[in-house]
């Protein structure tokens, strides 16, 4: 029999499923606290659960729907994890170590379409959507990593940013934080998950009016239309006036920060003049607007782009400053590791080829 993943389930349908098979409210929540508290990968060792309801489970649902193909380790705690699908296919989940707790860094697409020049995760176009149940198992498999080290240590952050345009499956994306921050599951708080896109301008209104109360960061990479075509193909048909556009009604509605992301590449989009232009064009919006400048993970496909210098790095975050700008450097985890987005996945499906 073909199953769903009971992760593919929210609570409020879970609870209606249940409901329809004559099971009471309180059975739902304490299936839901197996899974998501207890971290049961069997619905036979639900403790307390009525044997009817587990049958009932059992016969229409999964837990696990992935196996861990790999694992490489940091030497400052980032742990990335590569995970085959039920399908075969591979995808990307990171564990970071942060000062304000331990993030996990969640993958939405088999591959990405966008085409980012200097990304990894584009090197491979897409081939489907994530299903909700699939994302979510991603959070279940690290926590359940960091269960077995025993530390009582818990995944606090989320971060919508692995391989694939979040936005471009928003309803799964959607689910998934449903699940995730149900206050009887993992309860992860709002305000400590990101979603990132690379700005679909369509799905920021969307994203405004649903009010999912999480944080929203926009993948910007250049302070103008020429050069941000030339680096990021989705600006020919959402260029920044128009991506603006859609950020300006997110923070007039919300009140929330944004955060603009931008990748240094070396003699590309880093240079005084770039930095200026960024000021200039977020202009007025600094009070709720936060930069992130991320150093670039050379990508061997991409050759054409190197890392940028630390002491540029640190030029083009004093002249932000100076101009007003509210601007960070994204601290850098795994560099002893395949550490940009789709790196790990892209050198095994390689591997794989090669082999075949």
């Amino acid at each position: 029999m073909i199953t769903t993943s009971v992760h593919d389930m929210t609570f409020e349908g879970l609870t209606e499923w249940l409901a329809e098979r004559g099971h009471k409210k309180s059975r739902a929540t304490l299936v839901w606290e197996r899974l998501y508290r207890e971290r049961a990968t069997d619905f036979a060792v639900m403790e307390g659960v009525h044997p009817e309801c587990v049958k009932a489970l059992a016969e229409h649902f999964h837990i696990e729907s992935m196996g861990e193909h790999s694992r490489q380790e940091s030497k400052d705690g980032t742990v990335k994890f590569l995970f085959r699908l039920k399908d075969g296919n591979l995808i990307e989940t990171v564990l970071m170590r942060h000062k304000f707790g331990l993030s996990v860094c969640v993958t939405t697409q088999v591959g990405c379409n966008i085409g980012c020049s200097f990304c990894a995760s584009g090197l491979l176009r897409k081939s489907r959507d994530l299903s909700s149940g699939e994302i979510v198992e991603q959070v279940m498999k690290a926590q359940r990593f960091l269960d077995g080290r025993g530390l009582g240590e818990a995944v606090s952050h989320l971060v919508v940013m692995g391989i694939g345009e979040p936005f471009d499956n928003y309803d799964n994306l959607v689910k998934f934080l449903d699940v995730i921050k149900h206050q009887k599951g993992l309860a992860i708080a709002g305000r400590h998950i990101t979603v990132s896109t690379s700005g679909l301008a369509d799905k920021i209104y969307q994203f405004t009016d649903d009010d999912l109360k999480v944080n929203l960061a926009i993948s910007l990479h250049a302070p103008n239309d020429e050069l941000r075509t030339r680096i990021m193909k989705i600006n020919k048909a959402i260029p920044i006036e128009k991506l603006f556009k859609a950020m300006d009604y997110y923070l007039e509605k919300t009140r929330r920060r944004v955060t603009l992301e931008y990748i240094l590449l070396k003699d590309v989009n880093d240079q005084r003049e770039h930095a200026l232009e960024l000021a200039e064009l977020i202009g007025e919006r600094r009070s709720l607007v936060n930069v992130n400048l991320i150093p670039y993970n050379p990508v061997d496909e991409h050759s054409q782009y190197q890392r940028t210098e630390r002491h540029v790095v640190s030029e083009f975050f004093d002249v932000l400053k100076k101009q007003g700008v509210s601007v960070s450097v994204r601290l850098e985890h795994g560099t002893d590791i395949d550490a940009a987005c789709g790196q790990l996945r892209s050198k095994q499906i390689k591997k794989e080829a090669v082999a075949n």
